[in-house]
């Protein structure tokens, strides 16, 4: 009796230490077993991008990544993926909402689906400033904007900085509406930017990003819109002879996690990924203004360039109030009215 009694306690005890050992954190990728307590959680973040080397945003997810893991103590690990070594263009959202990754920073437009309100990023001439862009996101009516996410499971960390769009083409400059008449532009899929080009007279063809050189090259399109460091990177100067520096329209980029993921978190681990978060936001917005100027210096070496005047923009505004018009019912007259002029 007495050994198997000494069996018998030897068996609990086993049982008791796998239980405890059971409730430990989890350090799989997407969360931990639990979100109690206050200490730092022990997780790995998977950021899956598709920027290429050098650009801004992937400078800033690598200072993201550096920032973090120093500031949890190794508790957090960060592995980034980009120029699509995980998840594509097409792909990363719905890999994010599976919360398959836990990081993406897709561009804008691909927010339209969840809130049609986001194409007020494409409306032309509507951003005056850098400054006024991310004072608009960062802390007015386009922070409200982001909130509105959460109930389709998107929690927004961020707004990185792409730039404000340029025209390109191969026949003339562009310096009034006129000018744009017959050209062929290459576009991104969207109802703003498709009826932009209709009311100043082109044509607009939804080209994928990859094919715009080859599409530019042999003549199916002869004009696109871009931020510079696009323009430069994808070497748009080598077919195109004129650059209007426009700044009609932004391309940018949220920084955006899942809910599943973030409700996870307890939060100490929510406040040091967003400490994180907000000093890597810092630095690639710098980083993107600095590559800015330095990719206009090069492409004026190469290409015929024009910066539109104030009284310039004003002419090409008139002509595209039908436009505002028709999308201010869509994105909201308070949004549009706090955004105008920044």
């Amino acid at each position: 009796m007495k050994k198997k009694f000494g069996i018998l306690v030897v068996l609990l005890v086993l049982i008791f230490s796998l239980a405890a050992c059971s409730g430990g954190e989890s350090k799989e990728a997407g969360g931990s077993a639990s979100n109690s307590g206050n200490e730092i959680q022990k997780i790995t973040i998977k950021f899956s991008h598709v920027g290429y080397k050098g650009a801004p945003k992937t400078a800033g997810a690598d200072k993201f990544k550096e920032i973090l893991e120093e500031k949890s103590g190794g508790k957090i690990k960060v592995e980034v993926y980009p120029a699509g070594q995980l998840y594509g263009d097409r792909e990363e959202m719905d890999a994010l909402l599976a919360n398959n990754v836990q990081i993406i920073m897709p561009s804008m437009t691909k927010l339209v689906v969840y809130n049609p309100q986001f194409q007020i990023l494409d409306i032309p001439f509507l951003f005056k400033t850098r400054e006024g862009f991310f004072d608009f996101w960062d802390n007015g009516k386009g922070k409200e904007m982001f909130s509105t996410l959460e109930d389709k499971g998107i929690v927004t960390l961020g707004l990185w900085e792409g730039g404000f769009k340029q025209l390109v083409n191969n026949r003339n400059p562009i310096k009034k509406p006129g000018d744009l008449k017959g050209l062929k532009f290459r576009i991104q899929a969207g109802d703003v930017l498709e009826k932009q080009f209709k009311v100043l007279g082109a044509d607009a063809s939804v080209i994928p990003y990859n094919e715009t050189y080859t599409a530019l090259q042999t003549g199916v399109v002869d004009s696109t819109e871009n931020m510079l460091a696009n323009i430069y990177s994808s070497k748009y100067q080598e077919v195109l002879k004129y650059l209007t520096i426009s700044n009609h329209g932004r391309l940018d980029y949220p920084v955006i996690t899942n809910t599943t993921f973030w409700n996870g978190l307890n939060d100490a681990t929510k406040k040091v990924i967003q400490e994180a978060m907000d000093e890597a936001t810092k630095y690639e917005r710098e980083e993107a203004q600095k590559m800015s100027e330095d990719y206009l210096k090069q492409l004026s070496k190469v290409m015929k360039v024009n910066e539109l005047t104030e009284e310039e923009k004003n002419v090409f505004i008139k002509q595209l109030q039908p436009l505002y018009d028709e999308f201010e019912s869509v994105i909201g007259k308070d949004y549009m009215d706090a955004a105008r002029g920044k």
